[in-house]
C-alpha cells in the first residue's frame, strides 16, 4: 500500500488527526519568520548566514522535528540536501540529526517476522539475538545465525508504522497545497512536487525487496573495485517489511583506532568508495542519498562494506548525461557553460532573472576553479541555491548529487585526510566518459541505433514529400504552442486595447466636430447637444487612457528598480 492511499485507520482517529495537525500548525508558526521551509524570503533576497530567526534555533528546530516522530526525523534528513529550500544554518544542524529510539519489545519483531515468512523464528533461523544491533524511528536490526552457520542481520520494519506515515504525509500535503496557492514561495518552489517526492522516497525506504534489490546492484556494480564490499541479501528470507543480509563486522569509519591506521592505510579504501560511487551514478544511475558514516563500517579482511542502501534515487539515461556535463564543465572552470546545463535540466518560473543567473554562477565557477580547496559537492549545492534564488527550479537529482558528493567528501576526510577527493574525482570523471561510451557500443545500443536510422530511411522521404507539397499548394502552417499564456501575449493585447481606444477617442472628437456643424432643435450652450455629447465621451475614454498608460508606466519602472535592488 503507497503512502497516497488512505486507510480506515485514519478516517477512524479524527480527534487524533486533528491534535497532529495542531502540533504541525504550531511548528510552522513558531518558525515562520526564519526562512527554514522556504529558503528564500519573499522579497527575492537570499538568506544569510548570519541572521537569526525570530523564534526558535536551528538546534531547538532539530529538536522540534524530532519529538514530532519518524516522519519529521525523515522530512529533516531530506531537507538537509536542499540548501535551496533552507537557510545554510539550519542544513549544517539537520545533517548531525540522529534517530534517537527506544527499542521496542521483541516479540512484536518476532510477529511481523513469522507472519512475513510464513514460518516461527526458531525454524527459519539457528539463533536469534533478542538485543537489538541497532534501532531506528522505521526498523530494528537484529543478529541471528542460519542452520548453515552462517551470521545474518535482520532488518524489521516496526509496527504500523506506514500508517503512521501516510497520515502524516496527508496531513503536510493538505498544508503544501495551501502553501503553492497562496505565497509566492509557494509558487516559487512547489512545496507540493517537493512532497511527491519526499513521499516516494518513503515508500522505497519501507520497501524492503526493493533495498534488497539495491544491495544485489551495488554489489554487481562495484564488483570491480576489490577494496568495496556490499553485504548480500538472503532472498528466500525477505519480504516487504523483513530484510535478511550477510551481518556486517568491522568498526565505523569514524571509529577506527589509531593502532589499525598504522597497520593499514584507509587511503585506497577512500580512493576506491569515491572512484565507485562516481560509477554508479553516472555509469549505472543510481544515487545513494545518504553515504554517512553510520552505513560503512572497515572489516576485519582490510575492506570497505556499504550497507542501509534504502534511499536510492534513480537518474534517467538523458538527465544523466546533462549532470556529467555539467560537473566537468565546473571542473574545467566553463561557468557559461554550467550556467546554460542548469537552465535545460530546469524550469524557467515566471520572474526568472537570467542575467543574474548568468553572472553568479560565472562568478563562483571561477571562484572554484581558482581554490583548490572546494569540493563539487558543495559547488553543486551552491549552483543549486543561485539558480533557486534566480526563479529557476532544479531537478531534485541534481540536489541529491550534491549532498551526494558531500558526504563522500566529509566520509573520505574521516577516513583518510590525506586524500585529495578533488584529484581522484576529476581523474575518475575521465574513467566515467570511457565506461558511458563503451556502454553506448553495446550491441543493445547500437541494435537500437540502426533501427533510428531504418526508421528515418523508411519515413524521411515520405515527410519531406509532404512538407514540399503543403509549401507548393501554400498550405504550410507552423503553431507556437503556449503563446496565450505569456507575458508577451498580455502585454500585445495591452497595445492593441490602447490602440483601438485610441483611435475611438478620435472618431468620436472627429464626429463631435463635424456635428457641430448641424443645425438642431436639441442644443447645450448653444451647440447641437449630441455632439457635445460625442465630445465629452471622447475625453472621459482619452482622459483614462493617458491616466492607464502613465499608471502602467510608473509600476513597470518601480518594479525594473526594485528587481535592480535585489540584484
Amino acid at each position: 500500500m503507497g503512502l497516497n492511499e488512505p486507510t480506515s485507520n485514519e478516517a477512524s482517529t479524527t480527534v487524533g488527526g486533528m491534535n497532529r495537525r495542531q502540533q504541525i500548525v504550531r511548528m510552522l508558526l513558531r518558525y515562520r519568520n526564519s526562512g527554514v521551509f522556504s529558503g528564500i524570503s519573499l522579497d527575492g533576497e537570499l538568506p544569510r548566514l548570519g541572521r537569526q530567526p525570530a523564534t526558535g534555533s536551528p538546534t531547538q528546530f532539530v529538536t522540534d522535528l524530532e519529538a514530532l516522530g519518524t516522519t519529521f526525523v525523515k522530512l529533516g534528513q531530506v531537507l538537509s540536501t536542499r540548501p535551496d529550500m533552507i537557510p545554510p544554518e539550519y542544513v549544517t544542524a539537520l545533517e548531525r540529526m540522529q534517530e534517537k529510539v527506544a527499542p521496542i519489545p521483541v516479540e512484536h519483531i518476532r510477529a511481523i517476522i513469522e507472519e512475513d515468512l510464513g514460518a516461527s523464528v526458531n525454524k527459519l533461523f539457528a539463533w536469534f539475538d533478542p538485543v537489538p544491533l541497532g534501532c531506528a524511528s522505521i526498523a530494528q536490526v537484529h543478529r541471528a545465525e542460519l542452520r548453515d552457520g552462517r551470521e545474518v542481520a535482520i532488518k524489521v520494519q516496526k509496527p504500523d508504522i506506514a500508517a503512521q506515515l501516510r497520515s502524516d504525509i496527508g496531513v503536510l500535503r493538505s498544508f503544501a497545497t495551501a502553501a503553492d496557492h497562496l505565497t509566492r514561495v509557494g509558487r516559487k518552489v512547489r512545496f507540493s512536487d517537493w512532497l511527491d517526492e519526499f513521499a516516494k522516497t518513503l515508500r522505497m525506504e519501507l520497501d524492503y525487496e526493493a533495498e534488497a534489490a539495491s544491495l544485489a546492484r551495488f554489489g554487481e556494480h562495484l564488483a570491480p573495485y576489490p577494496e568495496l564490499w556490499v553485504p548480500q541479501p538472503m532472498w528466500d528470507l525477505c519480504s516487504r517489511r523483513v530484510l535478511t543480509m550477510e551481518l556486517v563486522p568491522g568498526v565505523r569509519v569514524d571509529a577506527i583506532p589509531q593502532v589499525r591506521r598504522t597497520e593499514q592505510s584507509m587511503l585506497p579504501l577512500a580512493a576506491a568508495l569515491v572512484r565507485g560511487y562516481l560509477d554508479q551514478i553516472f555509469v549505472h544511475g543510481e544515487i545513494h542519498a545518504d553515504p554517512h558514516p553510520g552505513n560503512l563500517r572497515v572489516t576485519p579482511d582490510g575492506k570497505l562494506a556499504i550497507f542501509d542502501l534504502g534511499m536510492v534515487a534513480h537518474v534517467p539515461p538523458r538527465l544523466r548525461e546533462r549532470l556529467l556535463k555539467l560537473l566537468f564543465a565546473a571542473v574545467d572552470g566553463r561557468g557559461e557553460e554550467v550556467a546554460d546545463e542548469i537552465i535545460a535540466i530546469s524550469t524557467r518560473l515566471e520572474d526568472y532573472d537570467e542575467e543574474r543567473h548568468l553572472r553568479e554562477t560565472g562568478q563562483m565557477i571561477a571562484r572554484y576553479a581558482a581554490n583548490g580547496t572546494v569540493s563539487e559537492g558543495r559547488v553543486v549545492l551552491e549552483i543549486v541555491r543561485i539558480a533557486t534564488s534566480s526563479n529557476l527550479r532544479t531537478p531534485p537529482e541534481l540536489s541529491l548529487l550534491g549532498k551526494a558528493l558531500l558526504s563522500l567528501e566529509s566520509v573520505c576526510h574521516v577516513l583518510a585526510p590525506e586524500l585529495n577527493t578533488r584529484k581522484v574525482v576529476e581523474k575518475q570523471l575521465q574513467h566515467v566518459m570511457r565506461a558511458r561510451l563503451r556502454k553506448s557500443l553495446s550491441r543493445a545500443n547500437l541494435a537500437s541505433e540502426a533501427m533510428e536510422v531504418q526508421q528515418l530511411l523508411r519515413d524521411g522521404p515520405r515527410h519531406m514529400s509532404d512538407i514540399l507539397s503543403l509549401v507548393a499548394e501554400n498550405r504550410l502552417q507552423m503553431k507556437v504552442t503556449g503563446l496565450e499564456e505569456s507575458r508577451l501575449m498580455e502585454n500585445i493585447q495591452k497595445v492593441a486595447n490602447r490602440i483601438a481606444a485610441g483611435l475611438i477617442t478620435a472618431a468620436l472628437l472627429l464626429s463631435s466636430a463635424l456635428l457641430m456643424q448641424v443645425p438642431t432643435r436639441f442644443t447645450l450652450f448653444g451647440y447641437p447637444a449630441f455632439a457635445i455629447a460625442l465630445f465629452l465621451l471622447g475625453v472621459v475614454i482619452g482622459m483614462g487612457l493617458i491616466l492607464s498608460a502613465l499608471l502602467f508606466d510608473h509600476r513597470t519602472r518601480s518594479r525594473l528598480r526594485e528587481e535592480r535592488g535585489h540584484r
